[in-house]
């Protein structure tokens, strides 16, 4: 007799289904896994052995074998523990293996019997829902669960409980559905005194949803206008907000089954890694650049960073997602995000005052900048200069208009782009391409001229071309005006970085 129980394996945001098959030989005593299993499945094999000891079971004296399908697929992780147990118990005849047709289990086991959390249960209760299947889970993880619509979720806290509910004796209540978190709190735009050129460069990013890289001296403000973004942002719609608590359910992250409406705000440190920028590592989990879907990736102290890990930004930047590719996977995330970049001009940071710059000015500030590419900053569509902070400016009352007005602003430019953008798989004016960048971003003939005059006078790429109607596109919206003039194309023009000809 053979035991079957269902199980899935993550390949990036892609559940796979795996069959988990038991099967009890005459033979000398073993307990063998195959079906390419890593070192985590393999260990499986002892916390299995430990948790039917604390239950006072003991593993029969014949030959074990449990055989994971499709078996040329990698095996990866823990949350094989708990089908594994369930497939061998059935084999054994503790428990119903017809029963357990039904379900879909994934969990992982501690050494006395406990069912505890694993990355994935997301994506499992998104499986089983399609297959029309039940899940069975750690009892912690429920919640999550619970977002999968129609899916009956059995929260185990123990393998002796999950053995009693499905002989009846118990019956493990369904979880309660997870909780929104509340808005975060964070730094208003009331704070942010002066500025007012980044000021309007931050909204009009925001309403958009482009690109944006600051320049300018220590202390001017850069991160701290950078940390007000996401009090202008609206919030996730539903889908997105499940879109984006799956890629957190995968990489772990998801506690408590709280999905949050706020768009993700990832700040990697500059010492960060490819595989931590991009995604990857022995299990190929997602990178900043993915955790940040629908959010925002702020990189402060841009050149700071290696080159290759901000080289390795500049497909994701455009194609709205990253592969990751290794020799036993190969897997792909979204990362549609939006950029927000902070530098100094030169590393001294003084560039434009004669009294503090350094006596290599302004030598320092060219081989300073050139740490970063010329093709990633094509790809920001927004420059905009940060002047320092005068202590007069600092005594000034806070500005009247805070975060609130600026968000009510952005969210009435947002709703123009939804609707203009309906039935396609547009997003936002960043997104803009193609049939929809004609239709929807031609502007009128005093501007269109305006444009052509600035490319040839500016050398600009065919990329930034684009980019520039686009952020025109933006400031025509937050003005409530449908077509694009010469008055929004001027200020579009003044945000773009000038290439430097041969």
């Amino acid at each position: 007799m053979v035991a079957l129980v269902q199980t899935v394996a993550y390949l990036g945001l892609d559940a796979r289904a795996v069959e988990v098959q038991c099967q009890l030989a005459a033979g000398l005593p073993g307990f063998h896994l195959v079906g390419l299993p890593d070192k985590a499945v393999n260990e499986s094999r002892q916390r299995v052995q430990a948790a039917l000891t604390a239950m006072g079971l003991a593993l029969p004296p014949k030959r074990i074998i449990v055989n994971m399908s499709p078996a040329d697929l990698p095996k990866e992780g823990s949350h094989y523990d708990l089908p594994i147990a369930l497939a061998l118990l059935a084999a054994m005849g503790v428990c119903d293996g017809e029963q357990l047709q039904d379900f879909l289990a994934v969990g992982e086991l501690s050494l006395d019997g406990r069912i505890v959390g694993s990355p994935g249960v997301l994506l499992a209760a998104m499986h089983a829902s399609v297959r029309d299947l039940g899940l069975i889970c750690p009892a912690a993880q429920g919640p999550e669960a619970r977002w999968a619509a129609g899916v009956p979720v059995v929260p185990a806290p123990d393998l002796a409980s999950l053995l009693a509910h499905l002989k009846g004796a118990q019956v493990l209540s369904p979880p309660a559905m997870g909780q929104a978190e509340p808005p975060a709190a964070g730094p208003d735009l009331k704070q942010v005194k002066g500025q007012e050129t980044a000021r309007r460069a931050l909204e009009i990013a925001a309403a958009g949803s482009h690109n944006l890289l600051m320049v300018g001296p220590p202390g001017a403000g850069k991160s701290l206008l950078a940390s007000c973004l996401p009090s202008i942002l609206p919030p996730l719609s539903p889908a997105e907000a499940l879109e984006v608590s799956m890629i957190a359910s995968v990489a772990g992250t998801l506690e408590g089954g709280r999905i949050s409406r706020n768009r993700p705000f990832r700040a990697p440190h500059h010492s960060a890694s490819m595989a931590a920028m991009t995604g990857g590592g022995l299990r190929a989990k997602p990178g900043e650049v993915s955790m940040a879907h629908l959010g925002v990736l702020f990189l402060d102290e841009l050149p700071e960073f290696q080159r290759a890990v901000l080289d390795s930004l500049r497909q994701p930047l455009e194609s709205g997602e990253v592969s990751v590719a290794r020799a036993n996977a190969h897997v792909t995330y979204p990362a549609r995000v939006q950029l927000i970049a902070a530098m100094n001009p030169c590393r001294c940071g003084h560039l434009g005052d004669a009294s503090l710059a350094c006596s290599r000015a302004p030598r320092c500030a060219a081989d300073y900048q050139s740490k970063v590419s010329g093709p990633l900053l094509d790809r920001i569509d927004l420059h905009v200069e940060v002047d320092p902070v005068r202590a007069v400016d600092l005594a000034l009352p806070a500005p009247k208009e805070g975060s609130a007005q600026v968000a009510a602003r952005v969210a009435k430019a947002r709703a123009i782009q939804a609707e203009r953008l309906a039935g396609t798989a547009m997003r936002s004016n960043a997104d803009l391409d193609g049939d929809a960048l004609e239709a929807f971003a031609t502007p009128e003939t005093p501007a269109q001229e305006l444009l052509l005059k600035a490319a040839a006078t500016m050398n600009l790429s065919a990329r930034s071309y684009t980019r520039i109607r686009r952020v025109a596109r933006t400031i025509a919206d937050l003005a409530g005006s449908e077509c694009i003039t010469r008055a929004h194309m001027a200020e579009a023009l003044s945000y773009r970085r000038q290439a430097p000809r041969a």
